[in-house]
This record gives structure tokens, C-alpha cells and sequence, in this order.
């Protein structure tokens, strides 16, 4: 059993190895993956997580000050949208992309026979955002742009398909998603992209103007656009892949090897678009994000007409998904962070983590990101079990109506608790938490775009009613929540359980009482009613695997999943006050450093 983590070692969370420090994320993928795969992926994600501790955190830095400048023409007035990137992204692309972050869920990866599930991408995201979410956005749409294609492709867009899981640099492409339009914002069906067929050159050609364009420049890019004669609304809209380069003239994808070794296109080899401009952003500044004008853009079709919100939303579960483990990677730094400033930072003859107030904060961060992670992690088992079901033609409709309303609040719930965590790891730097020079600052403004990437608060909160009401996702909901309670049988779980199995049966109540409401109050309570969820699966989730980690000896979890209901499920008279809880003083070591607990010093 692994002994505590003296934190007071480091001087600050980088030259490190993210992986071997966050026991959260591995017991969650040991729970996850088959024994197989994680024995296979274990040595992996360990070599991956020196990269990202070394060098890419302190690549991420440089870019956030050198990033991604546009040059929408060229000297002589021609447009050339050409995106300069510096060295130190390039290398850390190289760097990612080469370990397999995308190709190893899409193509057998060496040593194994088929390829890793899902999940395995969104661990290495959550690695990656220790350093670089605004990196990760890239990452995350090559993924869903594979993930569309893989689903939908006939097999005429097959160069891109593999060109965007390639494992080699040079041959790689990566992905984006243009889907903000200015007059319409969330709602997609407001698009007002037309796509006509070109007789002559044998294409679809788009006309119109995305607003919000994340990976600007990507060879496959995927937009929605309205061919002519279809419905208004989500209904009418086509999905097209829109290469950055004009397909008649280049032989196949433009690869990054292509761009590397012959530099920028001609004017005549660009595809018919402008990017306008780069957005000047507060954050995730390693992200060119801007505005692009269609102008008879070539572009191929992507299975059906007007079936192109659908696909869409294929690409936007894994997308929301890629979002919620950012939000986790940013939480698990900052807390890191925070660990090693306090066990660092004297003040009047003590090292900070020696006063209650700090512990106390600390416990709860760490709280928060075990529950964040353990809820994020079941929602990516369930998206990887029905993908893979799909792949070889069989049945996940439970798993399937379940992640449907997971995964819009695993976005809602972990993109506000980043925010939160980050202001609160600045607030521990003090001072020095607030300027340039250390990562809380940055850590703050790139979590701040989590709650708005892939749809907000309100709009995910909107999802989940559709969720409860066209899946009846409530059915799978309640049968895994009951199944877990009952899994749970130790003494010194006992109350907690009887907390949760009570707002558990809360939880049902409000969910026929909204069942028999009209739309409008429906829609008033639907944020409040995904929380509310959050709390009482995740609840279940953790004192379920606190069973587990007991009957082998362990009873840490018992304490981080009893913290979490009394935080998030119980009514604590005066606010607590006057309740004599000193878990904060007395699990300090347990919670925060990972210190092993004998079950049997456990209080029932």
C-alpha cells in the first residue's frame, strides 16, 4: 500500500510526474479499465506524465506569452491564413500526438490487439491539462473529428480519418469544430452557412461566417451548413469537412509534415476562406481561436444530407466530455499546487498546512476533485462501452440512456468547480498567485472558458431534461444508484448511506413532481436538478468504492466519501458550527496526503 506524500519536497508542481501524484486518477482507471488494459496503459501514462511535468509545462508557459499570431494575408495583399506557431508548440505537439493521445483509441497501439477504450484519451486530456488546456481544445476536437468520421463516413474521407489518427507527427492532421454562428450563439439552427454543389469541380462549395472557430487552421475542420431547399432549424443542417487547403490542390490531407517541411500554401493552394482575425483572449492562448469567412469554401459532405446536427452531437458528447476531464486536470494542478505552497509557505513560525483553516480548505479541495473525478471517469466507462458496443454491432442502450444525462452535468457540474478551485489556489499564493510569473494565473483564466466551451450552465441544464424526458435516463439512474447503496455494507459507512438513500428517494420525488409540471417550471428548476444528481450519484459512486477499498484494508476513501455527503447532502444545524467535526485536523494526512487509514480506526 502506497505511504503518504510529503509534499514539503518540491518546490512547486512542475519537474514532476503528474501521474505518479495523482492516486486519484489511478485508482479511477484501475477501476475502468480491464486488468489488461491498464496493465498495458499503466507504463504509458507514466512516461506521459514525466512529458507533461517537464517539458510541456514548461513549454505551456512560453506559449502563453508567444502564442499563435495570424496572418490573414501576404505581403503582396493575397490571402494566406497562415497561422505562425512557436517552436516550443510545435514540440509539444509532437509530443502529445506521438504517445498515442489520439491514435491509441482509434488504431491497436503497439502491444496490444485492438484498440484502447475511449477513456484512455480522456486520461491523457486530464494529464495534458495539468499543463496546457488550451492545448487540449485541439486535441479534443482531432478525437470527436475522428469519432464523426469513424461513425459516419462512407469511406471516401478515409485519408482524413487516418491522417487524424496518425501516431506519426508528419502524417498527422488535427480536427475542429465550427459551430458558433454570431446571430445565433447556442442556438444551431439559427445557422445561416449555404452549401451549394459545384458541378464543375465536383464539391460542395459553402458560403457564410463562423464566429467562434477553435484550431482555426485544421485540415479537418467540420462545419454545418444548410444545402439549398432544406428545413429551417437543427433539422436542415448538412455536416462537411472543410480542409484548410483547397482540395484540388493538394494530394490528400495537408499533414503537419507537409507544412513543416514546405511552409505556408500559397495563395493559390488556400481554400476559398478568410480568417479574418484571432480572438484576444483571456486564456487558452495555445488555441488559435477566430473568425472565418466561407467564400465558395471546397468542402465534402459527411454522410446524409440534414443529418448533420446529429452527427454533430455524436462528436459533442466526447467533446463535453474532453471539457470535464480538462476541468479535472486543472483542478488536480491547482491543488497540487496549493499542497506544495502550503507545505512550503511559513507564516509566524509554521508552515501554512499546519493551521486548521488551510487544512480544513485543503480537505475539501481534495474532496472536490476525487468526487469530480471518480463521477467523470464513470460517465467516460459508459460512453467507452457503448462505443465500443457500436463498433462491433451490439446493444449499450442502458449505458447509452445513462451517459446521456451524465455527461452534460459532468460538463456543468467540474467546468464551475475549476473556476472555483483555481480563484481559490490564487487566493493561497497570496500575491504571488496573482501575477504572470506563477501558473495559478493562468490556471484561472484558462479554466474561465470551461463553463462556456460546448454549451453553458443553463443550456447543459436544458440537455438533461431532454435526457430524463427522450431516454427516460431516470430509469438506468435509479437502478445504478440503488444497486450501489446496497453493494455498501460497512459500519463505518452506515450513515452516509442512510444520508444518500434518503436524498436519494428525494431525488425521485422531484423528479415525478417535475414530470407533472408544465415546461416552464420544469426548465426554472433543471439546473438545480442536475446538481442535485451530481451530489446523489456521485455520493453512491464513492461510498461504493469506499466498500471496495475497506475489504481490502483502506479505509481513506471511507473518509473522502463520508466528507462528501456531509458537504454536498447533509443539513448541518448552525451551519456546523456547533457540531464538533475535526476531520479537517484529524484527516489531514489521510485525505490530503494520501496516507493509508486502517479500517478498523474508522468511527462508525
Amino acid at each position: 500500500m502506497d505511504s503518504s506524500i510529503d509534499y514539503g519536497q518540491f518546490e512547486e508542481g512542475r519537474a514532476v510526474n503528474y501521474w505518479n501524484l495523482d492516486r486519484t486518477l489511478r485508482r479511477e482507471l484501475q477501476r475502468i479499465y480491464t486488468d489488461d488494459e491498464f496493465e498495458w496503459a499503466h507504463s504509458r501514462l507514466e512516461e506521459f506524465g514525466s512529458i507533461v511535468g517537464q517539458t510541456i509545462a514548461d513549454n505551456a508557459d512560453y506559449i502563453d506569452d508567444h502564442g499563435p499570431e495570424l496572418e490573414p494575408y501576404n505581403k503582396h495583399g493575397d490571402v494566406w491564413n497562415r497561422v505562425r506557431y512557436p517552436a516550443e508548440q510545435l514540440e509539444n505537439e509532437r509530443l502529445a500526438y506521438e504517445m498515442g493521445i489520439v491514435a491509441d483509441a482509434f488504431e491497436a497501439p503497439p502491444g496490444r490487439d485492438e484498440p484502447m477504450p475511449l477513456s484512455h484519451n480522456l486520461a491523457m486530456q486530464y494529464l495534458l491539462c495539468y499543463a496546457d488546456p488550451g492545448f487540449d481544445c485541439p486535441v479534443a476536437m482531432t478525437a470527436g473529428a475522428a469519432l464523426v468520421l469513424e461513425k459516419f463516413d462512407d469511406g471516401s474521407l478515409s485519408a482524413y480519418s487516418d491522417a487524424l489518427t496518425s501516431r506519426e507527427y508528419a502524417d498527422l492532421i488535427e480536427g475542429a469544430m465550427f459551430l458558433t454562428e454570431k446571430q445565433g450563439g447556442s442556438d444551431v439552427g439559427a445557422n445561416e452557412t449555404r452549401a451549394e454543389w459545384d458541378e464543375d469541380a465536383e464539391c460542395w462549395r459553402l458560403t457564410g461566417e463562423k464566429w467562434f472557430c477553435s484550431n482555426i487552421d485544421a485540415e479537418g475542420t467540420l462545419a454545418l451548413a444548410r444545402t439549398p431547399d432544406a428545413p429551417d432549424g437543427t433539422d436542415g443542417l448538412s455536416m462537411f469537412l472543410v480542409p484548410h487547403a483547397d482540395p484540388a490542390g493538394v494530394d490528400g490531407p495537408l499533414t503537419k509534415g507537409d507544412r513543416l517541411e514546405d511552409g505556408p500554401l500559397s495563395p493559390g493552394a488556400v481554400n476559398d476562406q478568410l480568417y479574418r482575425r484571432l480572438k484576444d483572449k483571456l486564456g487558452t492562448i495555445a488555441v488559435p481561436t477566430g473568425e472565418v469567412e466561407f467564400d465558395g469554401a471546397k468542402a465534402h459532405l459527411v454522410g446524409e444530407q440534414e443529418r448533420g446536427f446529429k452527427q454533430m452531437t455524436e462528436m459533442l458528447n466526447l467533446e463535453r466530455l474532453s471539457n470535464a476531464a480538462a476541468s479535472c486536470g486543472i483542478i488536480g494542478r491547482v491543488l497540487l499546487e496549493s499542497k506544495i505552497y502550503a507545505a512550503n509557505r511559513e507564516a509566524f513560525g509554521e508552515t501554512i498546512d499546519q493551521y486548521p483553516l488551510m487544512r480544513a480548505d485543503l480537505v475539501d479541495m481534495a474532496v472536490d476533485h476525487e468526487a469530480a473525478v471518480a463521477y467523470v471517469f464513470e460517465a467516460a466507462r459508459l460512453f467507452s462501452e457503448r462505443e465500443r458496443a457500436e463498433r462491433t454491432g451490439q446493444d449499450a442502450d442502458d449505458a447509452y440512456r445513462l451517459m446521456r444525462l451524465l455527461i452534460p452535468i459532468a460538463k456543468l457540474r467540474t467546468a464551475r468547480l475549476a473556476v472555483e478551485t483555481a480563484s481559490y489556489g490564487m487566493e493561497i499564493h497570496g500575491g504571488n498567485g496573482y501575477v504572470d510569473d506563477f501558473v495559478t494565473n493562468r490556471l484561472l483564466r484558462d479554466a474561465q472558458v470551461l463553463p462556456i466551451w460546448e454549451g453553458t450552465e443553463n443550456i447543459l441544464s436544458l440537455d438533461v431534461l431532454r435526457a430524463l424526458e427522450r431516454e427516460d435516463a431516470h430509469e438506468p439512474l435509479f437502478e445504478t444508484i440503488e444497486d450501489r447503496l446496497a453493494s455498501v455494507s460497512h459500519p463505518a459507512l452506515a450513515a452516509a448511506v442512510e444520508t444518500v438513500e434518503t436524498e436519494y428517494h428525494d431525488l425521485a420525488g422531484a423528479l415525478a413532481t417535475l414530470a407533472g409540471e408544465d415546461a416552464e417550471y420544469a426548465q426554472l428548476s433543471a439546473k438545480r436538478l442536475a446538481h442535485y444528481v451530481f451530489d446523489v450519484f456521485t455520493a453512491a459512486l464513492l461510498l461504493e468504492q469506499a466498500q471496495t477499498h475497506l475489504e481490502a484494508g483502506n479505509g481513506r476513501l471511507a473518509l473522502v466519501a463520508r466528507r462528501f455527503v456531509a458537504n454536498e447532502l447533509e443539513a448541518q444545524t448552525a451551519r456546523g458550527i456547533a457540531s464538533g467535526d475535526r476531520l479537517a485536523l484529524e484527516a489531514f494526512e489521510s485525505i490530503v496526503q494520501y496516507a493509508p487509514v486502517d479500517p478498523e480506526t474508522l468511527e462508525t
